[in-house]
């Protein structure tokens, strides 16, 4: 079953966790790695997994091991196959829209914030 993100936002947050309501986003100073992604909060991110997978949505949530709950997805899978007659590599993507997704951190290989202009 599908989470909406309101109920996300009810729900009390496990120890460590950061979010909107209690990361002190204010300051926009980035002093160490994590900082970048207390910056993306409520922000529409790039996250490259492995697999071949990328998601694309708005960060509500995250913490320490980068497990994230990221809602407004658009996930693009892509596939690498070898035709066996004439060996060429055929290349498939296929994208799909999820509303809200957790996502484990062991998975993710990169974050990219939004782009800041300024």
């Amino acid at each position: 079953e599908r989470l909406a993100a309101d109920s996300i936002k009810s729900q009390p947050r496990p120890s460590g966790w950061t979010s909107m309501s209690g990361s002190g986003a204010a300051a926009g100073v980035v002093e160490e790695p994590l900082d970048l992604i207390r910056l993306s909060l409520d922000e529409r991110i790039y996250v490259k997994m492995r697999n071949e997978r990328e998601l694309r949505g708005k960060l509500h949530a995250y913490d320490q091991h980068l497990n994230m709950v990221i809602g407004d997805v658009e996930e693009t899978i892509t596939t690498r196959d070898i035709d066996t007659e004439t060996y060429e590599e055929i290349i498939k993507t296929s994208k799909r829209q999820i509303e809200m997704l957790f996502v484990r951190g062991d998975g993710v290989i990169l974050v990219s914030p939004p782009l800041r202009t300024g």
